[in-house]
């Protein structure tokens, strides 16, 4: 993708955003709500015309490519007449696109629906119809899927399914994957790669591990001190950021371990405990994506006494 904008009216949904998706990964596609990640998938899919910029398979847009089924699978919404059975659903889909609908059961097979495709759709829980447009995507035999939100509806081993699933269409079968997704604990063991907006701008894109250093710099340590507001004031006065401090303990970011304890030490201040914080991609993408909330909720109030004894 590269310069891409949309405006809808006043509102501007995606700014002049650019990424690239690896091949052969899958990269997850993440930011707040309205943070223009439907949007900016929907460009993708010719479904939406960007206002400038382009995104592009191989050079060419969706609506460019010969065989869009073949090269593109994609799950934006789980939509299904519910008296048609799954697998009469994807040899409709098998039909409109020229493939034969042999394809059906042997998707069916691949997402583990193969039991359930003569069931009705409209009887099919949340999670199945999420396999079952999964299954969708996958007839062209596509070499890149684009998934909006497939853990949707997932139990626990649904979701670990969808990610060892996805772990082997990439690296084994080697095809290229864009997955949107609110699961940030997921997606961390899940994705090779992550790309964070925030409203409709690139806000970091990388690896897990190139976020955690771009974010934290040299790391992130935790100290604990009777005098933690003293070691607060030598750190700052020394030009380290402190992130938060908090009664007896402090964060402080872009710095070892180490010298925290040099600090301590050369300023006489004693330690009850210091040790480094390995902040995963939930720590990483509330901080990079703070104040870009659509909806922000304000804090509940404080009970009163009088409150807290009815």
């Amino acid at each position: 993708m590269n310069g891409l904008s949309k405006s809808f009216g006043s509102v501007r949904a995606v700014d002049n955003l650019s990424f690239t998706v690896e091949p052969r990964s899958v990269t997850g596609f993440l930011g707040p709500n309205g943070a223009g990640k439907t949007t900016t998938l929907r460009m993708l899919l010719g479904l939406e015309t960007p206002d400038t910029g382009r995104a592009t398979f191989d050079g060419k847009t969706y609506t460019q490519l010969a065989e869009p089924v073949r090269t593109v699978g994609a799950v934006l919404e789980t939509a299904f007449h519910p008296a048609r059975s799954g697998r009469n659903h994807l040899r409709v889909y098998c039909r409109a696109a020229g493939l034969p609908t042999s394809r059906a059961d042997e998707v069916l097979g691949q997402v583990g629906l193969a039991d359930a495709g003569d069931r009705r759709a409209g009887g099919y829980s949340l999670g199945m119809r999420q396999r079952l447009a999964l299954a969708t995507a996958l007839l062209g035999d596509p070499s890149v899927l684009v998934l909006d939100e497939p853990a949707n509806g997932l139990d626990p081993e649904g979701i670990q399914w969808l990610r060892g699933f996805l772990q082997h269409l990439a690296h084994v079968e080697g095809r290229t994957i864009l997955v949107s997704s609110h699961l940030l604990a997921e997606m961390e063991q899940t994705t090779d790669r992550v790309v964070i907006i925030g409203a409709g701008k690139l806000v970091r894109e990388g690896s897990i591990a190139e976020l955690r250093a771009g974010a934290d710099g040299a790391g992130t340590v935790l100290a604990r001190s009777p005098e933690a507001h003293r070691l607060a004031e030598v750190l700052r006065a020394d030009g380290h950021p402190v992130q938060s401090e908090d009664g007896d303990s402090l964060t402080v970011t872009g710095i070892a371990t180490a010298d925290v304890g040099r600090y301590a030490f050369g300023a006489n201040i004693e330690l009850h405990e210091l040790r480094s914080v390995s902040n995963g991609l939930e720590d990483i993408y509330f901080r990079l994506t703070a104040g870009q909330e659509q909806y922000a909720a304000t804090a509940p109030a404080a009970a009163t006494p009088q409150e807290e004894t009815r």
